[in-house]
């Protein structure tokens, strides 16, 4: 907490990561009744049985929630906790659900907490973030990879626009746009992105080129079938 560089640094990433995050709490959430307290809650609280904590591992633990923000950062990390406890105690207690506390823990990693501004959004420090709804979130795609290597090539400074070719058979391509300067970027096989020419000046332009403009979590999904296929 308190490194602003490495908030901003990582708030393309983080802000993805909470969309993930979102969508499988809420899988947790419908799973186990619990969608009064999605979207930040500790899902042992409402499994059979709960982890055992040894006094001694309790401690550190609860040592460790006493210097968090807020309620919200307290419960989730404490849920992460005890479930990674419970799945190695008592693994078929476990639902086959996508691991729920993953992408929270990495958004934690890269740039520490979140808090609540009055207006009801997330400040992720560097982007507002508006929570929505649970149902919402279950109809969102899935963030299919969670590397490194993935989160690092989505962090750049600037507001970025996705696009690619409208049959999926070109390179991915983006435009960042920052203060009076623009970069126009295409994501190589080598998964790296390099200066290209192939996104036109104008936004009109765009459209008629046959180029569509993505989200950034399908834009996230194909920088990592990028990253696989480099690798393979």
């Amino acid at each position: 907490m308190g490194d602003w560089d490495q908030a901003f640094g990582h708030v393309m990433s983080r802000r993805i990561l909470l969309r993930e995050y979102m969508r499988r709490a809420a899988m947790w959430a419908r799973t186990y009744s619990a969608e009064n307290e999605w979207p930040f809650f500790d899902a042992t609280q409402y499994m059979t049985p709960e982890p055992h904590l040894s006094p001694e591992f309790n401690e550190e633990l609860q040592t460790f929630l006493s210097h968090a923000p807020n309620d919200a950062v307290k419960r989730t990390c404490a849920g992460a906790v005890r479930l990674a406890e419970l799945r190695r105690q008592t693994p078929a207690a476990v639902p086959d659900l996508p691991d729920l506390y993953e992408p929270l823990v990495l958004f934690y990693e890269r740039g520490g907490e979140f808090v609540r501004d009055n207006a009801g959004f997330l400040d992720l420090t560097g982007v507002l973030f508006r929570p929505g709804t649970l149902e919402g979130h279950l109809g969102t795609p899935p963030l299919e990879i969670l590397s490194s290597t993935v989160l690092d090539a989505v962090d750049a400074e600037g507001r970025i626009s996705y696009y690619t070719e409208a049959h999926r058979q070109g390179p991915l391509l983006r435009r960042r746009k920052l203060r009076s300067e623009q970069h126009d970027e295409a994501f190589d096989r080598s998964a790296r992105w390099v200066p290209t020419d192939r996104i036109p000046d104008t936004e009109p332009a765009v459209k008629e080129s046959g180029l569509v403009e993505l989200d950034e979590m399908v834009a996230a999904n194909l920088i990592g079938a990028t990253v696989v296929n480099a690798a393979q």
